[in-house]
C-alpha cells in the first residue's frame, strides 16, 4: 500500500513516500479502515526529530489524524461495518486498561497515532473499534481528520479540566495553531469572551474571523501580558492556554487575573522555566496540566463540528506523495491552522 513515512530521525530529507508497504489484517475487536484523508500536527515535527527512548519500527507511518470508510472488520466488531464513514480518535489505549472504565483513559499509559504507533497516512490503518466513530454522509473527510488530536486535546482542556464557564475570560496564546484555532472556537462556543495573541495583523485577523472578540499583535505588542492587562482593566482573564511554554508562561502569569486558571497543554519553545513561586501563592493561580482526552470528550467534540457549530480550519490540502514538503509547511508556520494530506 501507499503511505507517507520516515525512514529515520532527522531532517525533511526523512519523510518519503513508499507504495509497498503491507496491507494490514484486522484482528478480533478491529476493523481496517482506507484512509481518505489524514492530518499533520507539530508531533510529527517531534517524532521526525526523535527523543531518547523513541524506538520505532522504521519506514514508520507518520500522522495521528485521519478519517476514511470501513473496508473490512474482525471478530467481535458490532458497532460498524464495511462501508461506514469514519473519523478516528487518535489515543491508543491497551485493551487490558482498566483506565477505559474510567472515563479518563487519556490519564494512563496511552499511546498516539503517528508517535509509538504506525500513523494514518497511508492506505489502509487496522484499529480498535473503540477508535472509531461514525460520520455524517455529507461531511468531508479533510474536515473531520484535521480536528481530531487538536479537537479532543482543546475540549478536554478548556471544559473539563479547566471548567470555562459562560461569562468569564478566556486568552488563548497564539492564534494559528492547530489546538489555539479550535481552542479559539471552544471558549466562543461556551459562552466566553475571548482574547487571542497572533503573531501578525494577518494571524490576528484569521483568529477574529474564527471567533476571537480581542485579539493583540504580537509584532506591535511584544510585551503582550501588559496590553491585556490595560484591556481588561487590570483584572487580566479567568483562564489562559497556553500550549507555547518556556516562551511564554511568564507573560501567561502576569495575564491571569487572581484566582485564575492556566492551562499547559504542550511546550512548543521548551519545557524549563524558572517559576515565580511567590506570584503562584499570592495571585492564587492556578497551574492545570492537560494532554490529549478520553473517547468520550473526543465524541462531545466531534458532535459540535458535526453540527458546524465548531470549523475545522484547514491551511493547506496536499496529496499523501507530497508529506515532505508538507511537513516544511507547518514546520515553517507558512499557514493557519491544519495541514491536511490527502490519500
Amino acid at each position: 500500500m501507499r503511505a507517507a513515512v520516515l525512514t529515520g530521525h532527522g531532517g525533511a530529507e526523512v519523510v518519503d513516500y513508499v507504495e509497498d508497504l503491507p496491507i494490514p489484517e484486522p484482528g478480533a475487536g478491529e476493523a481496517r479502515i482506507k484512509i481518505a484523508a489524514a492530518a499533520l500536527n507539530r508531533l510529527d515535527l517531534w517524532v521526525r526529530a526523535g527523543w531518547k527512548g523513541l524506538n520505532l519500527d522504521f519506514p514508520h507511518v507518520i500522522a495521528a489524524d485521519g478519517a476514511g470508510v470501513v473496508n473490512a472488520i474482525g471478530d467481535g466488531v458490532t458497532g460498524f461495518a464495511p462501508g461506514d464513514r469514519v473519523c478516528i480518535d487518535p489515543t491508543i489505549v491497551r485493551p487490558d486498561d482498566p483506565a477505559l472504565y474510567s472515563g479518563l483513559e487519556n490519564q494512563t499509559g496511552i499511546a498516539i497515532l503517528g508517535e509509538h504507533h504506525s500513523g494514518t497516512a497511508a492506505e489502509y490503518i487496522v484499529l480498535p473499534q473503540r477508535n472509531l466513530l461514525k460520520m455524517p454522509d455529507d461531511f468531508d473527510f479533510g474536515e473531520a481528520a484535521a480536528v481530531g488530536l487538536v479537537g479532543v486535546t482543546a475540549w478536554h482542556s478548556l471544559i473539563r479540566r479547566g471548567g470555562l464557564k459562560a461569562g468569564e475570560s478566556a486568552l488563548i496564546v497564539g492564534a494559528g495553531g492547530g489546538v489555539n484555532s479550535i481552542s479559539i472556537q471552544i471558549a466562543k462556543l461556551a459562552g466566553a469572551t475571548v482574547y487571542a495573541v497572533g503573531g501578525n495583523a494577518e494571524k490576528c485577523a484569521q483568529a477574529e474571523a474564527i471567533g476571537a472578540d480581542v485579539t493583540i499583535n504580537r509584532e506591535e505588542e511584544p510585551q503582550w501580558s501588559r496590553a491585556l492587562y490595560k484591556l481588561t482593566n487590570r483584572r487580566g482573564v479567568d483562564v489562559v492556554v497556553d500550549n507555547v511554554g518556556a516562551a511564554t508562561l511568564g507573560q501567561s502569569m502576569r495575564a491571569c487575573r487572581i484566582g485564575g486558571r492556566i492551562l499547559i497543554v504542550g511546550g512548543t519553545s521548551g519545557y524549563g522555566f524558572e517559576l515565580n513561586v511567590a506570584q503562584l501563592f499570592t495571585r492564587h493561580i492556578s497551574l492545570i496540566g492537560s494532554t490529549m482526552g478520553p473517547h468520550r470528550d473526543y465524541v462531545a467534540f466531534m458532535e459540535q463540528v458535526f453540527a458546524g457549530r465548531i470549523q475545522a480550519v484547514i491551511g493547506a490540502r496536499l496529496p499523501v506523495n507530497e508529506a515532505r514538503r508538507a511537513q516544511g509547511i507547518l514546520e515553517n508556520n507558512e499557514v493557519f491552522g491544519k495541514v491536511v494530506l490527502e490519500v
